[in-house]
């Protein structure tokens, strides 16, 4: 296979993913821009690394001249998506990326035409985010057709990266968002809730909705134009979700933004072993027609960061077969809503 490079691979997430591509059989590049780091990582996983800053363009395009592909992992992502997908479209380099943040899968659809004269595939949110909604939000799509709104939700054991956390913060003050008529339209947070069963004796779960990727890419995937994610939380936290909405001209202040994260690089690890192991990860989506018909189905599969993992190293395998399609993709859209069940461990039923 040719080679792909993992930037940010240091990180949590990034560093659980260049293990599995290791283990896999690959021979990853690594890269982000602390040396010390990336050297010592280098060294326990046999690869070949390189030392480049988003900052340095000409060093990025040398990074990607040999590389077939980038998995990007360093977020937050609405910081650093930009030098790296220009540095593809210079080198003719596919770009895929484990984000879930809104406005970037926006912004990169934005660049659509430009990555299909050059040849090249952008392929934001490999991972949790969106790769198991957006697989649903197409199946569901296959059934109903006729369908003009979607509703997805999901419930997970997630604990949180330091990278995770981080972007949580950066995007504090930016409330709630939802698709209507075909436009992304802003809200209020968590202004949405409703009960869920999501199956697996997870049933009568209390949910909010939340400006998840999906807002932006199920209708990409699907050209859906109704389109609301929620995830489950308790009523109390839906409480305290609203009123730090009501705080976020001064949660969104630059100061109180970056002591935030700084608490966040003093106590946050992400979850370990033994948690990613015994933690699963569940969807549920409804999709239906303004004559009232409807379809649900919902899928159950492992651990969040497991399961990002699985998925980033399930669409690296196929570009790196040559299984691409050019300009702006999503994973469904690309890969069809059964990417996900190649995962171990992940289940569909269809329940109406």
């Amino acid at each position: 296979m040719d080679e792909v490079v993992i930037y940010g691979s240091y990180g949590y997430t990034g560093e659980l993913v260049a293990e599995e591509a290791v283990d896999r059989g690959l021979n990853p590049v690594l890269a982000g821009r602390n040396r010390r780091t990336i050297e010592r990582q280098a060294t326990e996983l046999g690869c070949d690394y390189e030392v480049v800053g988003l900052d340095e363009p000409r060093a990025l395009d040398a990074m990607l001249a040999d590389a077939t592909a980038v998995l990007h992992c360093a977020g937050p992502f609405s910081r650093t998506w930009e030098p790296m997908v220009d540095a593809c479209l210079r080198t003719g380099t596919h770009y895929l990326d484990i984000t879930g943040e809104l406005g970037v899968f926006e912004a990169i659809h934005d660049r659509d035409s430009e990555a299909d004269e050059a040849g090249v595939m952008l392929l934001p949110g490999v991972g949790f985010d969106v790769v198991p909604t957006d697989c649903l939000g197409a199946h569901l799509h296959e059934r109903l057709p006729e369908a003009d709104t979607l509703e997805l939700a999901f419930h997970a054991e997630m604990g949180a990266s330091t990278g995770t956390a981080k972007t949580l913060v950066e995007h504090i003050d930016e409330g709630g968002a939802v698709r209507r008529d075909g436009r992304i339209r802003q809200v209020g947070v968590a202004h949405e809730s409703r009960t869920i069963d999501f199956g697996w004796g997870h049933d009568g779960r209390h949910a909010a909705s939340i400006p998840w990727g999906d807002v932006a890419t199920a209708y990409y995937t699907t050209g859906i134009p109704n389109v609301t994610v929620y995830m489950s939380m308790p009523p109390s936290a839906v409480r305290q979700t609203r009123l730090a909405g009501t705080l976020s001209p001064v949660l969104g202040l630059p100061p109180v933004k970056a002591g935030l994260q700084w608490l966040i690089e003093q106590t946050t690890d992400g979850p370990d072993a033994d948690e990613r192991a015994s933690g699963e990860s569940l969807v549920w989506g409804e999709a239906r027609t303004a004559g009232g018909d409807r379809v649900i189905s919902r899928l159950r599969g492992p651990h969040t960061y497991t399961l990002t993992v699985e998925t980033a190293m399930a669409t690296v395998e196929r570009v790196l077969d040559g299984n691409v399609h050019t300009g702006y993709q999503t994973p469904a859209g690309a890969y069809g809503p059964d990417l996900i069940l190649d995962i171990d461990g992940v289940e569909r039923e269809d329940v109406l």
